[in-house]
This record gives structure tokens, sequence and C-alpha cells, in this order.
């Protein structure tokens, strides 16, 4: 080990990189990810499941679609569902740009436009602000008299001797396309000196945004490809559509169906990574699960029978996705055999080791994950090489202990990670610049589990449970014992 302290160790850029002495797992992730297979990985806690998963996203490809749910006039209740790609998105965001028209000066519309829009004076032909009703240039009432739009004007000046001022908000005006066609153009004022002008190209965008008005982004294009499920409900997991009092009827204040559907872990994943940990404990999930991982489809539905919601359903609703799940080894049994059939069939199982053997190269691998555990929790200071070299003797000592594994190093290292968050608080509460081989051993010490503290106390567990008992019990007892005596 060629350093002085952690933070010379060097780190893998490459997040599969980071797991440590999983060397097979790691390998079958590198393929799974980018071939898209399913992965069952078995063994006990703390050996990286969760972590071997999380750097798997790294190597699936973007999203490239994006799932929307859109209203249905015909029947509310059964919302449609469609996805659009990265190249959709730009032809809306161009679409968009289009309904927008196209804005110009006063000087670059017709005159009699500019005229009643209240840009141009139709005395001297000179332009100002259409909020200006005097001419700056001649001092003139800048609009004429057929131009005034008000009823009342003729009163106004009469009675009042007050001339009114009312220019046009927007003008409408038949013109030949380059074709020879007629077609109407709009000309709006557009604030200040602009003018917006809506051609026919504007009004096929502005119609194709009225179709995409009413509709609701599911699952964006731009998402996490690693979604995690474990321990979800059936509504976390499958979907839901809450609940409206109104009975999603907009006239009485109602929010539409298509505004309620909600997505399941299982949409979200779509194109990414969905990861169950402790899978048996879905329990009847299950079964969903795998019909959503056979058809890449799975509808959402209002799961409250008594809600508005169970009146709604989505149907098609894409999840593609990559599922990896995990258990321990005795949980193997409790996984639906369909499940388990359906992964084999396209994907993998493995069984992560639990030691690795005490060779140079994997010492090393130890002092990497030292300097990763200080980097993560970022609160901690980086460890002396003597510190290492104390955690490595930990190690070798609980892959003995744990697994009857001699000249061996453990891969419990959620474990020892909390021995070198312990030894980092130990040093950060003594001011050192490093944790110290001191500060190892005093983790060591007070980490010990309480199945462990209750051995090194009564020397056994079963005899430390037998005096887990309230004081007033004890005495009741010896009281008893005296009776009897």
């Amino acid at each position: 080990m060629d350093f002085d302290n952690t933070s010379e160790v060097p780190l893998p850029k490459d997040p599969l990189g980071m797991i440590i002495g999983q060397d097979k797992a790691v390998e079958i992730a590198r393929i799974a990810a980018r071939q898209r297979r399913h992965l069952l990985l078995v063994g006990p806690p703390g050996i990286g499941k969760s972590m071997l998963a999380k750097a798997m996203a790294y190597y699936v490809q973007k999203p490239t679609q994006e799932v929307v749910v859109a209203h249905n006039p015909q029947h509310p209740e059964r919302p449609f569902v469609f996805v659009r790609t990265a190249k959709d998105i730009r032809e809306h965001e161009v679409i968009e740009k289009k309904a927008q028209g196209k804005i110009v000066s006063p000087e670059q519309v017709p005159p009699f436009v500019s005229e009643r829009l209240g840009f141009r004076c139709s005395k001297c032909g000179a332009m100002s602000s259409s909020d200006e009703a005097i001419c700056p240039e001649c001092g003139e009432f800048k609009l004429n008299e057929r131009e005034q739009s008000s009823p009342f004007s003729d009163l106004l000046s009469q009675v009042f001797n007050v001339e009114s001022y009312y220019p046009e908000e927007e003008v409408h005006v038949t013109e030949i396309d380059e074709t020879g066609r007629e077609e109407i153009v709009i000309y709006q004022r557009a604030g200040g000196m602009k003018v917006r002008v809506l051609d026919s190209e504007a009004f096929k965008s502005l119609t194709r945004l009225e179709k995409l008005k009413k509709s609701k982004v599911l699952v964006p294009l731009k998402r996490n490809t690693f979604v995690q499920a474990t321990g979800a409900s059936e509504t976390e997991l499958l979907g839901d559509v809450r609940h409206d009092p109104w009975g999603g009827m907009p006239e009485a204040g109602g929010t539409p169906p298509y505004q309620r559907v909600v997505p399941g872990a299982i949409h979200e994943a779509h194109e990414g990574i969905l990861f169950i940990d402790e899978l048996p404990q879905l329990g009847k999930l299950q079964h969903h699960l795998l019909t959503a991982m056979q058809d890449k489809y799975f509808p959402i539905s209002g799961m409250n029978p008594t809600s508005s919601g169970a009146m709604v359903k989505v149907a098609r609703v894409p999840c593609d996705f990559i599922f990896v799940g995990a258990c321990n080894t005795n949980d193997l049994g409790d996984i639906l055999p369909p499940l388990r059939s359906r992964i084999l069939g396209s994907g993998y199982e493995v069984l992560l080791e639990t030691t690795m053997s005490k060779t140079k190269q994997n010492i090393e691998k130890l002092a990497q994950f030292f300097a990763q555990e200080v980097i993560l929790d970022a609160r901690i200071p980086h460890g002396t090489r003597g510190a290492v070299e104390e955690l490595i003797k930990e190690a070798e000592k609980r892959a003995y202990e744990v697994d009857d594994v001699r000249n061996a190093l453990t891969l419990r290292l959620r474990d020892l990670g909390g021995v070198i968050r312990l030894a980092g608080d130990l040093a950060k509460l003594e001011g050192s610049q490093f944790i110290e081989p001191k500060h190892i051993r005093g983790a060591i010490k007070n980490s010990r589990s309480v199945e462990q503290q209750l051995v090194d106390k009564y020397g056994n567990i079963w005899r430390g449970q037998a005096k887990d008992h309230s004081s007033s019990h004890i005495i009741s007892n010896e009281k008893s014992a005296k009776g009897y005596a």
C-alpha cells in the first residue's frame, strides 16, 4: 500500500469499478445493463446488492421516450396514452414557436393596419406609440372618424367636447398568398412598438396545440434511469388515479380524469432499471410484476373501489424496464416460481461472495473502499495507512468468525463502513486530522452488536436474555423462592 493516507488512493471513475470483491457479479451486471437482461442478486445483507444495481444504471442508455396521458372527449374515464420521442418534443417546441406568430414593427405592416392599431397617424403618417392619441409630429388626433370603434364616440365629442381614442386590438385582413389562395391574416398589438402577425401556418399550429392542450406528461423524457421500489405498496408500484369528490366533472369544479392519473414505479422505470430489494416481501404483487415484465405494458386504474378514481382506467401504459431483484439466500423459496423463470429466461441469477482472498490486490481494494466511504460520508477525515491496516485485520477476523474462512477478507462491507464512520467521528471529536489506528480500534470496540455485547457480559446470548426482566419481576421471584423454602 503505497500511500500515507487514503486521500492519495486513486478511485475508479467507473461506478461498477467501485464494487469491491464481486468480480463475477460486476461482469454479469455490465452485460445485463447493455443487453437489457433481468438480474436476481442473492446474498446476505450488506455485501453490495443495492450498490451494484445503482451502478448498472450508469450503463443503461438514456431514455428516448416520454409517456403522455391525454383527455378522451368521447370517454373521459378512458384517457388516451401515447409516447413522444425527443424528436417529437423538438417538433412540438417548433409548433409552439410558430403558433406565436411573427413579431414585426408597425412599419412592416400595411399602412391602414398600422393606422387602425393606433401606430400610424392618419393625418401625417408619422409613427408613434399606440398609447398616444395625439400625434407628436403634427399635433393632430391620430385616428380618422371612420376608425373610431366605440358607439359613443359622437356623444363624447359633442357633449363633453372630448375626442375618443379607441385603436383596435387586432385587425383581420384577407390576403393572397404565394399560391394565389386567399388567407386570413391577423395583426395584433404585441406591446410597445411591436405587432404580432398570425398567418395560416400559425393557425394550423394553434389547432395542433389545442389538441395537445388537454394532456399531461406522465413520465418525462429527462428522468432518473434507476428507480427503487423496495417495500413499495400496491399504488406506489402499479400507479393509481386520485379521488375527485366532484366525479371529475369540470363544470362542477372537478378535475378531469386524465389529470388525476399517477404513474407507478414500474412506469417510471420505463427504459431504465427497476430495483426491488427483499423481493419476497412483495407477496402477491409479484404476479403483477411478472405481468409487467412479460407484456412491457401495464394499465393504471384507481385502486380504491370507493373512490371516483376506480372508474378511470388507462390501458397499455409502457413499462419496458430492466428488473433487478435482490434477496437473502433463505428467502429464495418465497419468490414466485414463474417470476424466477422469467428472470432466468431472459437474464441471470447471481450468488454474491461474502469473502475474498487476502491478496495484495484485494488489500488494495479495501484501501479503495476506505477512501470511498470517507468521500461518500463527507463528514469524516481520511485515514492513515495504519488505520487501513487495522481495518484489514478486522476484515480478516470477521471473515473467519462469520464465514469460517481463513486467510480471507470479509465482503460484508456495510458493517465495515460503519466502523470507518464511527472511527471518523472519534477522530473529529479529538480534532485529529486523520483517522488513526486507535480510532479504528475504538470504533471496533464500540460497534459490536447487542448480541456480541450480551456474550461479552454474560457469556452467551441466552443467559443475557434471561436477565432481561424488570426488577419487580425479579423481586417477586425471590420472595416466592423464600416463601417456598
